[in-house]
């Protein structure tokens, strides 16, 4: 990825820090991360390396299979399974094991972002994937252009980066405004007075700033404010 991209795209990090929520978040699958390793294995297997990584993995097996056979002798001496099947049957159970905790994990991150999202939230985060789906994007255009296609190569790129840069800095605006706003949800339900001057400065900002990038921001931070606003009419008429 090219420096100017460098920090453009908001992080799945970065995104649960602005929201406080664990959004986004994916079950892992145990296998997956054996699977990469498997790979890069096999990788190093045909290069230059290879008879030295064959050595290290080969050492590595004898010398934890040895280290099991003999806690396994010294501790539980009583049991008459060979050691190199208790190995597998334990490695199967482990694994189980770890895979139904991460899936209760999960399963609990999960609920926790069903239980508070909000319309606002559900899209912001549509637009943040759209944003980071732009940066991708822009990082592959810029590989092809690198293998030797210069005709692929973006115009401007600078006000490109530079707009790329403003949307970022509203995106994350914007997500910290509806975190504050959800967050005390109950508070302003009992003072939705206090908050109508502000809404109206926003409104009347829109009107005057309608025709600018600028305006189109602020239409963006009016309807997370309308959202909000209809909801509170909506949980108080459910009071």
């Amino acid at each position: 990825m090219r420096d100017d991209l460098q920090g453009l795209e908001i992080s799945q990090y970065e995104l649960q820090n602005l929201t406080s929520l664990p959004v986004n978040n994916q079950l892992l699958i145990i296998t997956n991360p054996l699977k990469k390793l498997a790979r890069l294995y096999i990788q190093k297997l045909k290069s230059s390396e290879g008879a030295t990584v064959i050595f290290i993995g080969f050492a590595t097996f004898v010398f934890g299979y040895l280290l099991f056979d003999i806690l396994i002798k010294l501790f539980v001496a009583w049991i008459i399974i060979p050691s190199w099947v208790l190995l597998i049957i334990l490695g199967l159970w482990v694994s189980g094991l770890t895979q139904i905790i991460l899936y209760l994990v999960w399963k609990s991150k999960s609920k926790i972002v069903k239980l508070n999202m909000t319309n606002s939230l559900q899209i912001l985060l549509s637009d943040v994937e759209r944003y980071n789906t732009v940066i991708r994007a822009i990082d592959i255009n810029d590989q092809i252009e690198e293998a030797g296609n210069p005709e692929v190569l973006i115009k401007e790129r600078a006000s490109v980066i530079e707009a790329l840069k403003l949307t970022k800095s509203d995106l994350v605006r914007a997500l910290k405004t509806e975190r504050i706003l959800r967050e005390n949800k109950s508070f302003i339900l009992s003072n939705t007075e206090l908050f109508v001057n502000n809404l109206a400065t926003l409104t009347a900002m829109q009107v005057n700033e309608q025709a600018t990038e600028h305006g189109r921001l602020l239409n963006e931070a009016l309807q997370i404010a309308l959202d909000v606003q209809h909801e509170m009419k909506r949980l108080q008429t459910q009071c």
